[in-house]
This record gives C-alpha cells, sequence and structure tokens, in this order.
C-alpha cells in the first residue's frame, strides 16, 4: 500500500492552464523562491528558519505532468532534519468528466515521518486552496515574504 500523502481536486480550466499555474511557484507556494520553476533545474524554497529545500524539476510534460525531486531539505522542528530528502513531488493533470483533475502526490511524505501531520496539513492548504484559486479565480494565496502568520505556532510571525 501506497502511504505517501496525495490529494486531488478538479477544476474548469484547460490542463494547459494548470500546467502552467503549477509551474507558477511563487503565485501559489512561496514569494521567496529562488530560482526557475517552469523548466527543468533547480530552485530554492525557503521559509523563514523553519524550513528550507532544495528541489530540482525532474519532468514537465506540458498539460500532463510536473515532477519535483527534493535533493536537500531542513525543518527546524522535527529530529531528523532530513526528512523530505529524496522525495518526489508529482502532479498528475488528466482531463475527467469535463473536467481537469490535478492528482498531487508526495511520494515518501508518509505517515513515520515525524512532520508528517504539519506536512500534508500544509500541502492540503496549498494545494486544495492557494494553487486551486491560483488555478481558477487566478490568484492564489502564496507565503508572502517573511509575513505569514503559522497557525502551527511554529512561527513567531
Amino acid at each position: 500500500m501506497n502511504q505517501s500523502y496525495s490529494t486531488l481536486f478538479q477544476v474548469d480550466q484547460s490542463p494547459e492552464e494548470v500546467f502552467a499555474a503549477i509551474n507558477n511557484v511563487r503565485g501559489w507556494w512561496s514569494e521567496d523562491i529562488e530560482g526557475t520553476t517552469d523548466e527543468l533545474g533547480e530552485f530554492k524554497y525557503r521559509y523563514q528558519d523553519i524550513h528550507r529545500c532544495t528541489i530540482q524539476v525532474t519532468e514537465l510534460v506540458p498539460g500532463n505532468k510536473v515532477v519535483w525531486c527534493v535533493t536537500d531539505n531542513y525543518f527546524n522542528f522535527v529530529k531528523d532534519k532530513s526528512e523530505w530528502k529524496d522525495t518526489d513531488i508529482v502532479f498528475d493533470i488528466a482531463k475527467k468528466d469535463g473536467k481537469t483533475e490535478v492528482r498531487f502526490t508526495h511520494v515518501g511524505l508518509v505517515p513515520a515521518y515525524e512532520c508528517y501531520a504539519v506536512c500534508t496539513d500544509s500541502w492540503g492548504i496549498y494545494i486544495n486552496g492557494s494553487l486551486r484559486d491560483l488555478i481558477a479565480k487566478g490568484k492564489g494565496r502564496p507565503n508572502q515574504s517573511e509575513q505569514i502568520i503559522d497557525r502551527h505556532g511554529l512561527a513567531n510571525a
């Protein structure tokens, strides 16, 4: 059984529009992204001193799929600072019943991880909230540069 975290939603927009929104990482995840997110290569995510990661964009299939590999990761709130390292983040895009389905899977983010509850809750907000809003309404809710209040009490924003 695959215990990796996965969630999905459907929107009216085309697979091409969905693909473009996913690759606009600053539009739904964080404005604090270094590097290019819409081509093969590397980008870095940072949220205060709580979370940093380096992500390799390994696959881009327009209108169909986006795959990222987390090559380095740091959390300040777990014992194993390398949780997420060598995991894959996969966005599958498919036409279904006249809509576009987006399936997000963080392969390797499993319940055994100390960060699992916080991470899956956060991914749920970013994917089902911010990314979905970026696609459907044209505006997401990314972390703003050092101004987000963390509802888990992990930050003193």
